[in-house]
């Protein structure tokens, strides 16, 4: 391991805050410091954005100040949430979570698409991501690489019991998590075939060592849509582009979390 790494300083507060660049954003873009809807989704691959929008269900959010992407505001059934799209990749997905978190957000969603290594047990679409292998590097500013980045096992131990008995298509499991997708080669694979993962995806392992460190609630669920493009046809998400699955799935986690 690179020197680097191993004196990042943990518990040493940043200079550089999210506070402080939204601070700096809202006064350029004359935004007010108002706040952001409690539960935010990270939507990835930007389809559910673009469900929600094409159906007239979305409006831009006002409040939200960040310099890279655009909040939406959802009212969906009882709930209201926020969600960004296309925020792919440990390190923007975890620029755009510290901000989120900063503007008022408490729990964080993330459903991103995920290649599968080693089949569920149930042959579901969807993973609740327990644990992860960290194979990128944002999380290494969070967490000592030695240390594990997984979900809050209060939050797990509430989710996988409701799920176990859900008519939703959702289990637990282990999933690899790369900043290089391709460079997903024969041997890596192996590997986290042995180490038991389920899927591929490029965010939860940045997104659970950020949300260890700063003491934020977030969940991510990988939607298991591929094998790495290995048989023509790969990648269909379901109707709507899986966007009527994902907001399914995020109603029922928001409504058993907030029961």
């Amino acid at each position: 391991m690179n020197d680097y790494f191993r004196n990042k300083y943990y518990h040493e507060l940043s200079v550089f805050t999210p506070e402080n660049l939204l601070r700096e954003a809202r006064r350029q873009k004359q935004i007010d410091n108002c706040k952001i809807p409690d539960i935010c989704i990270l939507d990835p691959d930007g389809d559910l954005v673009e469900y929600l929008l094409g159906t007239n269900q979305a409006e831009l959010n006002k409040c939200w100040a960040c310099y890279h992407t655009k909040l939406y505001s959802v009212k969906h059934k009882e709930f209201e949430f926020g969600v960004v799209g296309c925020a792919v990749g440990s390190s923007f997905a975890v620029l755009v979570s510290e901000e989120l978190f900063a503007s008022g957000c408490q729990l964080l969603i993330s459903v991103t698409s995920a290649g599968i290594i080693n089949p569920p047990k149930n042959n579901s679409r969807f993973i609740l991501i327990e644990q992860t292998i960290r194979d990128e590097g944002t999380s290494c500013h969070y967490l000592p690489p030695e240390e594990e980045a997984s979900i809050n096992k209060n939050l797990l131990a509430k989710l996988s019991k409701y799920y176990k008995v859900s008519p939703l298509s959702v289990e637990s499991g282990t999933s690899w998590t790369t900043d290089a997708p391709f460079r997903e080669t024969p041997s890596a694979i192996e590997f986290a075939k042995n180490k038991k993962a389920i899927c591929v995806e490029m965010e939860a392992a940045a997104l659970y060592a950020f949300a260890k460190a700063k003491n934020k609630n977030v969940i991510c669920f990988a939607h298991l849509t591929n094998t790495m493009a290995q048989h023509e046809g790969d990648f269909e998400k379901g109707e709507e582009m899986g966007s009527l699955d994902t907001l399914e799935l995020i109603y029922h986690t928001v409504r058993i979390l907030l029961s």
